[in-house]
């Protein structure tokens, strides 16, 4: 018995609903930034690899995703992303752009380049610390806005910087810098439960977020905690206020963003458009190109001397 031509096309056209398909926001980055993996129509638990990267999957809705770091180191190119959702393989490239991160030349006191023996017992016990909270379970995104700044301010030294102190040592700067006053407030950037209130040998007084999807904020140099670790907090919460705690050269808020084993760039995820979020993402007006042959220079007080990561070298 024939099907009717009717019935046959709503076959066709139910089956092709039913298959489900990859999205990546945003499809272009740049090494350090976030890309969030969508998988419309998922019929079970996806596996997926961005580039060498493995994908960790949660289930949102109807849909999964993934929230994956790209490594600082990234060359520019094509990342292959490619994701398996029971038998059906789905393919997407990702495509990596320069990140032209700024070298900056800073002279600063040489106890902020090499910290003495005394506080390397203290400095182990941070980085346990740390290793501890990124050790957090999996679990499905605890909020449905966008992120916004912990602080409305000035940038004074963005995510990627190379810094080379006393014309010497050289390290990366992964957060983002925002300039504050002693006592000015800082907010929570998005929903999420309090995993880490510690005052760190180079952080300072630091507050750690976690928000589900495998992320974690985090808010260095406060003066003072507002805080305690198991507190769950809502976008635009009071965490703490800004001083200049840890080493650094004078008080502001070092905002960092932090998923699975890297450190991201904060103001990419600021920008990253999360589905179902009734806020708009965080825009930034373009970078001021510096004068030929001259270094840029700090626009004030920031992290002197301080390790690429509280938790060590950056993997």
């Amino acid at each position: 018995m024939r099907r009717p031509a009717a019935l046959l096309a709503l076959l066709v056209s139910s089956a092709a609903a039913a298959a489900p398909s990859l999205e990546l926001v945003p499809s272009r980055v740049k090494p350090g930034d976030p890309v969030l993996l969508l998988v419309h129509g998922a019929t079970g638990a996806p596996e997926g690899m961005v580039g060498e990267r493995a994908a960790a999957f949660y289930a949102r809705g109807a849909d999964a995703e993934a929230l994956v770091g790209i490594p600082v180191e990234q060359e520019p190119g094509i990342l292959e992303v490619r994701v398996t959702v029971g038998e059906v393989t789905l393919e997407s490239p990702l495509e990596v752009i320069p990140p032209g991160f700024r070298e900056r030349q800073l002279t600063v006191a040489s106890k902020f380049v090499s910290p003495p023996k005394s506080a390397r017992a203290r400095i182990k016990a941070d980085q346990a610390a740390f290793k501890k909270a990124w050790a957090t379970p999996l679990r499905s995104r605890a909020f449905s806005d966008n992120f916004q700044k912990p602080r409305d301010s000035v940038i004074t030294a963005e995510f990627g910087d190379r810094r080379t102190f006393n014309g010497k040592k050289v390290n990366q700067h992964f957060g983002l810098d925002l300039d504050g006053s002693t006592g000015d407030e800082i907010r929570a950037a998005n929903d999420g439960r309090v995993v880490l209130v510690r005052d760190c040998y180079n952080s300072g007084n630091t507050v750690l977020v976690e928000h589900g999807a495998g992320l974690i904020t985090a808010y260095f140099h406060m003066s003072k905690f507002l805080v305690k670790v198991g507190q769950e907090v809502r976008r635009g919460d009071l965490l703490g206020l800004v001083g200049k705690t840890g080493r650094v050269t004078g008080p502001h808020l070092h905002f960092g963003a932090h998923i699975g084993q890297l450190w991201v760039n904060p103001q990419a995820l600021l920008a990253l458009p999360f589905p179902g979020a009734k806020s708009p993402p965080v825009t930034f007006p373009p970078p001021e190109a510096p004068d030929a042959g001259t270094p840029p220079a700090s626009a004030g007080p920031m992290d002197a001397g301080a390790p690429a990561s509280p938790t060590g070298p950056r993997r």
